[in-house]
């Protein structure tokens, strides 16, 4: 064997930096092996930069039971833009980057400085990435801001993330060719379902309206008609809207705005399903017998006409205003006054009604009625056959008209909410077992089963608690997680376990290839409902109205069967670009809010561990971490089996899902993270 060759060989992997100045790169994983990761430490890394591919060396380190690595070379450079914050004196300029994991400030000339001031937030372009001894060096591209006002912190954390957030030349010119209205000549082509009440449901905020519905029943079967906004109609293939919403992926919501996968005009305006005007659709009217099944559907291109824009609290305020007068009518006087007492203590305050008139408010309180009755068909229809319901709080982050924040709390999931989800899901499988059937090239969404190494880790902590889950050959199934869901709800622990749960499962993702959907028990599953916000959603619908008007032809058979394991990929990956996004934004807003709160005392449930300390949930969704380091009451040890920290002397411990007084010690808006302390009494 050549010995200088194998000495030149070198293991492949991707540098991810730590604040500290070390780092770990992950090495992908084979057939034959897992991924794995290699320490590397400060002096090893060669001047490798945050997300740099890089050739490493394994040596004999210091800890015998973890890799460690020395970076020989650095192959490529994944970042290209760094966000940061603007720093100057006499001497020089230097951006401190944002994101914590790039340890080294860069350095800028001040002719490079785009005449930035001190404490702005800018995107610097790397032009030289350093090594041991020099610092990056690079030019200010684009100026955010400044640090304190509260925009530019949506506006820093998407273009941390590569989002893109204005529209080029070429888009902007192809909207102006695209009417703001319906022409006639569009409408006699389509199934004219105009007569057919209809109607929108979504928070009152919303402005981009890409589904509607409409429902009758004629004694025997309901008719369910989920209609879809058209908007392959407006955004042709291959066109520069449609290149770049390809690019986009998806469209990013934050506390404060939301950065659109198409512009405005397309997503608010000719595409949005507003009422009280005619707009192109996608409808699938399928017909569904009294025990929830589906025995039919039609999928066509239509053209519809909202007739009424509700809202999610405007429902549940129509239904319990429907049931509040109807007991009002039946029950004695003092039934009635206790009955209207407490609609008003629930309901109004709580919720903004439909704004309609006492003549028209019994026909929509049937139609809701009827809504409900049939969501609550396919629910059940659904849970029988396994599927899992995740009905954990997440957070509703509200802001003050200065754009701070003002509170912070679980957002709420009602009836309308899920009746809605409930009729999306039924067109979203129609739709993907449909087209499996006829053997459409087409997008899935995918959930694979979850690993069972993992499994078996989350069922051993479910033992602490009391709870088992049963395997079969190894696997795990739907049905037995949805039962364990039906056991912890209104439990203390059901927020806790239905988030490890959900942590301990896969991430569904789109391919070309048809798979299960693990968390909804489905063997077909698809996004065809969100075409304004999702382009899988977009790129279904054009594959869809090929195969309605002309059939799949060879030809464009093989075309989408070119393009669609990219499109399947770009879309996955802008997907978890995008909820790392979200979610980074939600946890600098909540850092920001508990701020105002240092030194005060709130009480949580202990939600996760590891051996630096504990994270501490409140009710409001904020989490902290109370650190090993400030527990001085007693000496405590990680029992990472059992998940608790045990105190020697005085037999004390902290376990998962136990309730804890805690103060707050610290808020850190760079690392996104707050500190709690242990309060002097704690909850047993």
């Amino acid at each position: 064997m050549n010995r200088k060759k194998a000495k030149e060989q070198l293991i492949i992997g991707v540098f991810e930096s730590h604040q500290n100045g070390f780092g770990f790169v992950r090495v992908p994983g084979n057939d034959e092996t897992e991924p794995y990761d290699v320490y590397i430490a400060e002096r090893n890394t060669n001047g490798a930069f945050h997300k740099d591919t890089v050739g490493i060396k394994l040596i004999q380190g210091k800890f015998p039971d973890k890799k460690e690595g020395k970076i020989i070379k650095i192959l490529e450079h994944e970042v290209k833009t760094v966000v940061g914050l603007y720093r100057k004196n006499k001497s020089f300029v230097f951006v401190i980057p944002d994101d914590v994991k790039m340890a080294r400030d860069i350095f800028v000339k001040f002719d490079n400085s785009k005449n930035a001031e001190n404490n702005q937030k800018v995107i610097v372009r790397i032009t030289t990435f350093g090594d041991m001894k020099h610092n990056p060096e690079g030019q200010v591209i684009k100026i955010l801001g400044d640090k304190n006002d509260p925009a530019v912190d949506t506006l820093s954390i998407a273009a941390k993330y590569d989002i893109p957030q204005r529209f080029n030349f070429n888009v902007r010119e192809e909207l102006k060719q695209i009417p703001q209205e319906v022409r006639e000549e569009e409408r006699a082509q389509r199934k004219d379902l105009r007569d057919l009440y209809t109607v929108t449901i979504d928070s009152e905020s919303a402005r981009d309206l890409d589904d509607a519905i409409s429902l009758t029943f004629d004694g025997e079967h309901y008719h369910l008609g989920v209609h879809i906004a058209d908007v392959t109609h407006y955004v042709r293939e291959g066109s520069a809207l449609d290149r770049e919403a390809l690019r986009r992926g998806t469209s990013v919501y934050f506390p404060d705005r939301v950065i659109p996968m198409l512009p405005e005009e397309l997503s608010n305006g000719i595409c949005s399903l507003n009422a009280g005007v005619d707009r192109l659709a996608m409808s699938c009217i399928m017909t569904i017998d009294q025990e929830g099944n589906i025995t039919g559907h039609e999928l066509c291109e239509s053209v519809i006409h909202v007739d009424k824009r509700l809202s999610y609290h405007g429902v549940m305020a129509d239904l319990s205003r429907g049931a509040a007068v109807e007991g009002r009518s039946a029950d004695a006087e003092s039934a009635k006054e206790n009955e209207n007492a407490k609609f008003e203590k629930t309901v109004l305050g709580k919720y903004k009604g439909t704004d309609i008139s006492d003549e028209e408010f019994p026909q929509l309180l049937a139609f809701e009625r009827l809504m409900l009755e049939l969501s609550l068909k396919l629910r059940e229809k659904r849970y029988k056959r396994g599927a899992i319901d995740f009905d954990f709080p997440e957070s509703e982050i509200i802001l003050n008209e200065r754009g701070r924040v003002a509170d912070i709390r679980p957002y709420e999931r009602s009836e309308a909410t899920r009746l809605i989800e409930d009729f999306m899901l039924a067109a979203n499988e129609t739709i993907a077992e449909d087209a499996f059937w006829q053997e459409l090239p087409f997008l899935y969404r995918v959930h694979d089963k979850p690993d069972e190494g993992r499994m078996k880790r989350f069922a051993v902590f479910l033992n602490n608690f009391g709870y088992t889950i049963h395997f079969s050959n190894g696997e795990i199934y739907p049905m037995e997680l949805s039962k364990l869901l039906t056991k912890i709800a209104g439990t203390e622990e059901e927020a806790l376990l239905s988030r490890l749960m959900l942590r301990s499962l896969k991430k569904a993702a789109y391919r070309s290839e048809p798979g299960m959907h693990f968390g909804l028990a489905a063997n077909y599953y698809t996004h065809f409902t969100s075409p304004i916000r999702r382009y899988p959603d977009l790129q279904i619908h054009r594959i869809l109205k090929e195969n309605l008007k002309n059939g799949m032809t060879p030809q464009r058979r093989l075309h989408y069967d070119t393009i669609l394991p990219e499109v399947a990929l770009q879309t996955s990956e802008t997907e978890r670009r995008a909820d790392d996004c979200e979610r980074e934004a939600d946890k600098l807003k909540k850092t920001q809010y508990m701020r105002r709160f240092l030194g005060e005392q709130f009480t949580g449930i202990i939600s996760g561990m590891t051996k630096y300390g504990m994270y501490i949930e409140l009710p409001n969704t904020v989490e902290g971490m109370v650190h090993v380091s400030t527990l001085t009451d007693d000496y405590y040890t990680f029992i990472e089996e059992e998940y608790i920290f045990a105190g020697q002397m005085t037999g004390r411990t902290y376990r998962l899902g136990q309730k804890v007084d805690v103060i707050v010690t610290g808020t850190d808006e760079d690392t996104r993270t707050i500190d709690f302390r242990m309060a002097n009494h704690e909850r047993d």
